[in-house]
């Protein structure tokens, strides 16, 4: 299968913010997943850097599209250590976690 070049969509995350962050309960929200906006904003980040589409990453990993679509999305579906190495490879990249003392 040939490879596909990802080509992103325009999006400016920081404009969403403001808009969105005029709704009620939004910063609530945004704030108790936090950390899973990260972790999902680094994967979409190594994925655009590979050039890579999400149906290249499913191959290389070994699923489905559908799948890396939920592993890139924030808020019902954590993913596991075990899918994240996956798809750290699938986008050449290796993982770094780190455990940051609380202030």
């Amino acid at each position: 299968m040939a490879e596909v070049k990802y080509q992103p969509v325009p999006h400016d995350h920081d404009a969403f913010l403001r808009k969105a962050s005029k709704r009620r309960g939004f910063q609530a929200a945004y704030q108790a997943l936090a950390i899973e906006y990260s972790v999902a904003n680094e994967m979409l980040a190594a994925r655009t850097r590979a050039g890579l589409t999400q149906e290249v990453v499913a191959s290389r990993m070994g699923t489905t599209k559908s799948t890396v679509s939920r592993l890139e999305s924030a808020g019902k579906h954590a993913p596991s250590l075990t899918s994240l190495k996956k798809y750290a490879e699938a986008v050449g990249c290796n993982i770094q976690i780190k455990f940051v003392p609380q202030r």
